[in-house]
């Protein structure tokens, strides 16, 4: 009997989406390059608008990629963005690719990127990649951890507004802190040969503070977590309203700094 649905405690709204688009092989996947060839299959579990999903098919070309997410919104956006891109390798579904009748052992690397820590059960997703993946084949994850994430100068209404994230994405049967977790959940799901790592997404320029403040400020105010935030009654629109402004301010600040700390896992099958 299967459990209760997963909520994606971002939703696809625009602020978003705009952060999705701006991913990349070199900024989100660099751990995973030096396993990638061309001429493997590749799935891309979560793909979203299909930004990052085009730059793999790039490095793995002609063989072919599969993006799949949940949003028939977002998979026709991919579709269009790869076809703009002349991308020809790299197609698209709309499903969960738990169901999505993909075949056992098919593909040689199976990436999730910012996926698991969304989902009720992450170790029994992990183990779904890895059936999907062929012997000697590679699963590969990456998420962030939110309670790892740094930033200077401390701006009144950050720290509240990570609580309202985490306190969310608990309520939604999710673990927003998974970067910490991918080496336990990999092993948990059967995974012996896992390689675990770490890296960062850092906001220091002017644009880069702007941009990243202005994507979280919009976040508060009007996207899945701000109305999960209140329908859950960990904040109310007037504290959402006050996160808003604390990332302006951060944004604004001349010296500011975010650092995202992302947990990274290779596994061979």
């Amino acid at each position: 009997m299967s459990g209760p649905p997963d909520t994606y405690t971002h939703g696809h709204h625009d602020a978003v989406l705009r952060s999705h688009r701006w991913r990349s092989a070199a900024n989100s996947a660099a751990y995973l390059l030096p396993h990638l060839a061309p001429g493997q299959r590749l799935l891309d579990v979560g793909c979203g608008p299909g930004t990052l999903t085009i730059d793999l098919a790039r490095h793995v070309a002609p063989g072919q990629v599969i993006g799949v997410d949940v949003s028939e919104a977002v998979v026709a956006e991919a579709s269009a963005a790869a076809a703009t891109a002349e991308i020809t390798n790299a197609t698209f579904l709309t499903g969960d690719f738990r169901h999505a009748g993909l075949a056992s052992g098919s593909f040689d690397v199976v990436h999730a990127h910012q996926v698991l820590q969304h989902l009720r059960d992450p170790v029994g997703a992990l183990a779904a990649m890895a059936a999907l993946a062929r012997p000697g084949g590679v699963v590969a994850a990456r998420d962030s951890d939110y309670s790892t994430f740094t930033w200077a100068p401390q701006v009144d209404g950050l720290e509240g507004w990570r609580r309202a994230y985490l306190a969310v994405a608990r309520s939604n049967g999710a673990e927003p802190d998974a970067g910490r977790w991918l080496l336990h959940w990999a092993r948990r799901a059967g995974l012996a040969d896992v390689a675990y790592q770490s890296s960062t997404w850092t906001f220091s320029t002017d644009a880069e503070r702007q941009w990243w403040a202005t994507l979280w400020a919009e976040r508060c105010l009007s996207s899945s977590f701000a109305q999960q935030a209140v329908d859950y009654g960990i904040a109310t629109a007037a504290q959402l309203g006050d996160f808003a402004q604390a990332w302006r301010r951060w944004g604004a600040e001349p010296d500011g700094v975010f650092v995202v700390v992302h947990g990274e896992i290779v596994a061979r099958i």
